[in-house]
């Protein structure tokens, strides 16, 4: 197959590009640029995307002997992932950027440029397993849970698995991909794996929504409406939190009041009691099937919310546009932005945005 290696200048992308050579596909390696700041470059182990992954991406492919090329997302990855990220944020909501990265540039953008140019497939450095089914292709996790990124790639369709690569889905751990690119002479062998938000380096997600989003005074209300404090700003906050809560009025009960929900229309956070996080369903109108689409009824599955959470045994309901899921126990701390990826057994069936919730405590708790 005519193979482009999307080379993100860490070790796994290098490492994946290197078995799609050693198993005689043709190789083109590209490095998207992201981001139209010149100057950026990484600090410690944040972020991606940058001057010194391209230099790195570089040198991976010239020791592989393959033709490398860097190609300019910036504009796409503007529009797509930052802007959304943004616009989430003002709406209360709280978004997963590297979900609609891997949806709308790294199979979709890439993937769309790749087919036009005559390659066969997109290969990335993801740890997650493609299985011939009795019904086409599917998504399953990896065979290292604690490396599995298959929640991440929930949002891809059939057709974009059709073209798609994963060599590293069957790999037992990470150290033994860093092991294997040590021998292979690859310089990123030990190098550390980004974590972060890649579009905001310093980590410091308040400070750069501020910039993006403005601040205003607002009121911290309790579930009943009576204020508890106030803030500078709603988009500061996320359903679940604790910390930076500014509250002139304790709760009766002395105990610690988390972040319910985000309003921004009213510009008012809501807090309460750590008990009514405890979230009984979820639900959302923008899904999509990895495979074969789910026809619209009642059935089994397990959820995942978050990256690296527990999945969790529920019933999901296809009904009238709409996909909802009651876990089995509640969640905790669910907030309207996040992604459902749905799973049965390791295989992922779809995912969905999450656009209500519904508390599984009483508003009196």
């Amino acid at each position: 197959m005519r193979i482009l290696a999307a080379m993100s200048g860490g070790v796994d992308s290098a490492v994946a590009a290197a078995r799609a050579v050693e198993a005689g596909h043709d190789v083109v390696g590209v490095h998207l640029a992201l981001s139209r700041a010149g100057g950026t470059l990484r600090t410690g182990s944040r972020g991606c995307c940058t001057i010194e992954d391209a230099m790195d991406a570089r040198r991976a492919a010239d020791r592989l002997g393959i033709p490398f090329y860097v190609w300019d997302f910036s504009e796409r990855f503007r529009d797509d992932v930052i802007e959304d990220f943004v616009a989430e944020y003002r709406a209360g909501r709280t978004p997963n950027p590297c979900m609609r990265c891997n949806e709308k540039i790294k199979f979709a953008a890439l993937l769309e440029r790749a087919l036009e140019l005559g390659f066969d497939a997109v290969c990335t450095g993801h740890y997650a397993t493609l299985v011939d089914g009795p019904e086409g292709l599917e998504l399953h996790r990896a065979s290292d849970a604690a490396k599995d990124q298959s929640y991440v790639l929930g949002v891809l369709t059939a057709d974009q698995l059709a073209h798609t690569y994963f060599p590293l889905g069957s790999t037992p751990s990470k150290a033994v991909v860093r092991a294997e690119a040590a021998a292979r002479g690859l310089s990123v062998a030990q190098k550390p794996d980004s974590h972060d938000i890649c579009f905001i380096p310093d980590g410091d997600t308040k400070g750069w929504l501020a910039e993006k989003v403005g601040t205003a005074t607002g009121e911290i209300v309790d579930r009943a409406g009576a204020v508890v404090g106030s803030h500078e700003g709603a988009h500061a906050f996320t359903v679940g939190q604790r910390r930076g809560l500014s509250l002139g009025v304790p709760a009766p009960d002395g105990k610690p009041r988390f972040v319910l929900e985000v309003r921004p229309v009213s510009n008012t956070v809501v807090v309460g009691p750590k008990e009514a996080l405890a979230t009984a369903q979820i639900a959302g109108e923008r899904y999509s099937w990895a495979g074969r689409p789910q026809p619209d009824g009642v059935f089994d599955c397990h959820v995942q919310i978050r990256a690296h959470a527990e999945p969790v045994p529920a019933v999901a309901t296809l009904a009238d546009g709409v996909l909802s899921v009651r876990p089995e126990s509640p969640f905790d701390g669910v907030a309207p932005g996040q992604t459902a990826v749905l799973y049965l057994g390791t295989r992922v069936l779809g995912q969905f945005t999450i656009d209500t919730t519904v508390s599984a405590a009483p508003v009196d708790a």
